[in-house]
């Protein structure tokens, strides 16, 4: 009877877990649920704390333990989800970026946006020119310590901040000046608006990237942005498809294929090669919840998509949530007293210490600082004697991002852009926080990019039938980029069926 009892009283222990939640200014939400709760709940818990009505553009992100991110599914359990034993560490995180997020409705989620922008900032995610990289760290800076003042922000008081992985001292007198002459008199507020206003305007707004290689070879970042899917190679973005473009996407094994169709009835397909057939999965699931986010009219439009071209074969996956127009028509119906937000200025931070006081880099491991050292952003070091540095402009920036200039990016045709003086390696972002070593092996691929671009053919039906992701039994690390693609004999039956297109404009080695 006793061992009954003790039986009984074992198997409730078990059936609930605890869970750890890193919200966006680095402070952790614990909970203990139960082990049937599904992702929704969780969820749920998290937008209730922090006070959040507009909360369908974030999501909750976990890392399994061969590093492969997700994204947690809001209709499965969590325990199912995870490849791992309790307790559970995850993060929250802006999931689809805003089209306009100077556009919310609530100050409490363009606050949360903003610590979104500010880490992808200083991951590498939003890489940008020189003029726009010091104006954004002064939008921080007055966000986060006020006007100048002379007698608490000696000289040199800019250095003191971490905005990005490196910082060169002409970039810091840029920062500080345009801090002390410009932004004299915004509060918080004004400032972080101003600052998604300048941010949404880059052409790495709302890039999550996922590192792949072309059919060349060529390291390349695949993303989905709130515009349409974007190719960015060496310091270029080498192809934006807009959403009503995109007719398709599909994976097989680390193949991923995106089938588009363009002006005069044209139809190709961009073919990339993820490292994992994990990582493929990923990214052919960001794919299709960014797709129907941004592209659809209304939830009831969403469809069950397969991996193949088959129903019954492959991977199936839906959308489950509510579309970008649904969650706009119903944040305008909002009505409430604003919710008082707890800044987090001046707290120490694991992995935005921007907000730090210390040395440069004082907050960042020893280990991760050689990586940083050797690649992420190393061109902001170099803008000392950079002939592509541009002046900042003089003029007041307070309301200078008029709306058309963001809607006319979103609208341009145009398919090769430059997005920043130096190559695009966000290396930081492929991993969870911290940083894991193997980002170093990354890193270095990167920097030995010569930025061909990337592969096209006719659209046509891939020969034969490649093994799913699961069936794929080959090493999960990032070191997988750096041999052949899919060996020998995958490259040469993709060289066969695809034509690369040569870019006239050869972009530098990637850092």
């Amino acid at each position: 009877m006793l061992s009954r009892l003790m039986s009984g009283s074992s198997r409730s222990l078990e059936r609930d877990f605890s869970c750890t939640v890193r919200l966006l200014d680095d402070s952790e939400y614990s909970c203990t649920l139960q082990r049937d709760a599904k992702g929704q709940y969780l969820f749920d818990l998290l937008c209730h704390h922090l006070n959040l009505l507009e909360k369908d553009y974030f999501g909750i992100r976990f890392v399994d333990p061969d590093k492969q991110r997700h994204w947690l599914e809001f209709t499965k359990s969590v325990v199912k989800q995870m490849r791992s034993q309790p307790p559970f560490t995850m993060c929250f995180r802006v999931k689809f970026y805003p089209t306009d997020p100077a556009a919310l409705k609530e100050e409490i989620t363009r606050y949360l946006v903003f610590l979104q922008i500010k880490r992808d900032l200083y991951h590498g995610r939003l890489l940008c020119k020189t003029s726009d990289a010091a104006l954004l760290a002064a939008y921080i800076l007055q966000a986060e310590i006020g006007d100048y003042d002379p007698g608490k922000h000696p000289e040199g008081y800019s250095s003191k901040f971490q905005f990005f992985p490196k910082h060169s001292e002409k970039l810091e007198r840029k920062i500080a000046e345009i801090h002390k002459i410009e932004l004299s008199g915004q509060t918080p507020a004004m400032s972080e608006l101003n600052f998604l206003r300048k941010a949404q305007t880059l052409e790495t707004y709302g890039v999550d990237p996922h590192p792949c290689k072309d059919v060349s070879g060529n390291a390349a970042f695949l993303a989905f942005t709130p515009f349409g899917f974007v190719v960015l190679q060496g310091n270029k973005r080498v192809h934006f498809i807009k959403w009503n473009e995109v007719t398709k996407m599909k994976f097989e094994g680390k193949t991923f294929y995106l089938y588009v169709s363009q002006k005069e009835e044209k139809k190709i397909v961009l073919t990339y090669f993820a490292p994992t057939p994990e990582a493929c999965k990923h990214l052919w699931k960001c794919g299709i919840e960014n797709q129907a986010f941004y592209k659809l009219e209304k939830s009831s439009q969403v469809r069950t998509v397969s991996s193949s071209n088959l129903f019954f074969k492959g991977s199936r996956f839906r959308y489950s949530g509510r579309v970008a127009k649904e969650v706009m028509e119903s944040s305008a119906k909002i009505k409430r007293d604003p919710p008082e937000i707890h800044r987090a200025g001046l707290v120490p931070s694991r992995s935005c210490p921007s907000i730090t006081h210390g040395p440069r880099l004082c907050s960042v491991p020893r280990t991760r600082r050689r990586a940083v050292h050797i690649s992420i952003m190393e061109g902001l070091e170099s803008l000392r004697d950079s002939a592509h540095s541009t002046p900042v402009r003089s003029a007041s920036h307070g309301d200078a991002f008029v709306a058309h200039a963001r809607s006319g990016r979103a609208e341009s045709s145009e398919r090769v852009a430059v997005i920043a003086d130096e190559a695009y390696s966000p290396s930081d972002s492929v991993l969870p926080t911290p940083v894991a070593e193997q980002s170093l092996e990354l890193m270095l691929l990167s920097r030995h990019s010569n930025g061909a671009p990337c592969s096209i053919e006719e659209e046509k039906e891939p020969a034969g039938g490649a093994n799913t992701p699961e069936a794929e039994a080959e090493t999960r690390e990032l070191r997988a980029l750096c041999p052949g693609v899919g060996g020998a004999g995958g490259v040469a039956r993709a060289e066969q069926a695809m034509v690369c297109l040569q870019n006239p404009l050869r972009a530098p080695p990637a850092h």
